[in-house]
């Protein structure tokens, strides 16, 4: 039977267990995983509860998190079994990386001893997996009850590429934080954004190329590139990939329009700098993204954005809200570039075209969907059988 979510008044709200990385950890899930949680309280669950699998210090988290999963330790895995089992059902935020085991394996151990509904948000479906991975994620789809894609795209690759019921994948949409009065972005000087943790693949030198290609508009412009490098490559690899993209933009003169700022920003300031700026750059190298944080927070702060062709960047800006450019041409995000700074119709047209997208993002709308969802299994007596 084809999954639709209940209405709130269906039933008694259920408690709700979830799995994931969380703060302070710095990553995309934990932040994700943060703002989920908040909202399923917001919108009427009865208790949220989270299982923490971050690595590192287990001492200094929030009173929400109840129970703390460590890799490779079957006595954390118990304890955080016992813990799920007491609510309702459990939301699990699946990424290969952060269990423990060959791509991920342990989680499917934990899972045999989960004795409620289990719904699982695919953050990474791989397009080329491994054999491990595979292996991993079809057996996680047997074990869960509902598993979600966060695009469309990605329940159709899931659905097309991997052994899974199809009528157990549904949509639900990425979340973001909308800003209480959006306003259109500012002109002069028109400032380009990138953020996110830094590493290679974020593609910022296509953009420092680019913003070298446009010497008519240097003096209009500026480019300012936000966030930490990501902690597991400044432990491996340094700092080498800022410190290239400063030399580069030295050498193509363009490094006096160009601010490295690497601020670990709260959630207000980073809304602060994002509605600061004129237009978000996501300039990533990959082709394989299915779901981008980054994306759905920019569209949802009401701020155009320019992409390469990444898959959740070609189905979001399918209208008017952004430009898709190919991977690693900085020849078309120059022209890019110059048409969104000199075509002032297009850029209202792009800012105006970003409101439905951010009604249909905000993390209210989007933990309700989950909410109602675990209340049609835990309603419906769905269970792993013993």
């Amino acid at each position: 039977m084809p999954w639709s979510p209940l209405h709130p008044s269906a039933g008694k709200m259920p408690t709700v267990a979830v799995m994931s990385t969380f703060p302070p950890t710095h990553c995309g899930l934990a932040t994700f995983a943060s703002a989920l949680a908040n909202g399923l309280s917001a919108v009427g669950a009865r208790e949220v509860g989270i299982v923490d699998v971050s690595e590192g210090d287990i001492h200094n988290r929030p009173p929400s998190v109840v129970a703390h999963l460590e890799k490779g330790s079957v006595r954390s895995r118990l304890e955080a079994v016992r813990v799920i089992n007491r609510y309702d059902f459990l939301l699990l935020q699946h990424e290969f990386g952060i269990f423990g085991g060959d791509d991920g394996s342990e989680i499917l151990e934990l899972l045999e001893d989960v004795h409620v509904p289990i719904v699982v948000t695919l953050h990474t479906v791989p397009l080329n997996a491994s054999r491990g991975q595979r292996k991993v994620l079809e057996q996680l789809a047997k074990q869960a009850h509902l598993l979600v894609a966060m695009t469309k795209v990605a329940r159709d690759r899931f659905v097309a590429l991997y052994e899974v019921d199809p009528s157990k994948v549904v949509v639900i949409p990425h979340g973001a934080t909308l800003l209480p009065v959006s306003s259109a972005p500012p002109v002069e000087p028109f400032t380009f954004l990138t953020w996110g943790l830094l590493g290679p693949g974020k593609g910022v030198e296509w953009m420092i190329d680019a913003m070298a290609m446009v010497p008519e508009l240097k003096s209009r412009i500026r480019y300012v590139v936000a966030g930490q490098t990501h902690p597991k490559i400044l432990a491996n690899d340094g700092d080498g990939y800022r410190d290239m993209l400063k030399r580069r933009s030295r050498l193509l003169g363009v490094d006096e329009i160009i601010e490295f700022d690497d601020t670990y920003r709260s959630l207000d300031s980073l809304l602060e700098l994002i509605n600061s700026v004129s237009c978000v750059v996501l300039p990533y190298d990959s082709v394989d993204q299915i779901t981008s944080g980054v994306l759905v927070d920019a569209l949802s702060a009401r701020r155009p954005v320019i992409a390469t062709s990444f898959p959740h960047a070609e189905e979001l800006l399918a209208g008017d809200a952004g430009i898709v450019v190919p991977h690693r041409d900085p020849v078309s995000l120059a022209a890019a570039l110059r048409s969104v700074v000199t075509e002032e119709r297009r850029l209202e047209s792009m800012f105006d075209a970003t409101a439905d997208i951010a009604r249909q993002h905000r993390w209210s709308a989007v933990a309700s969907k989950y909410l109602e969802y675990g209340s049609q299994l835990v309603n419906s007596g769905s269970a792993v059988s013993s």
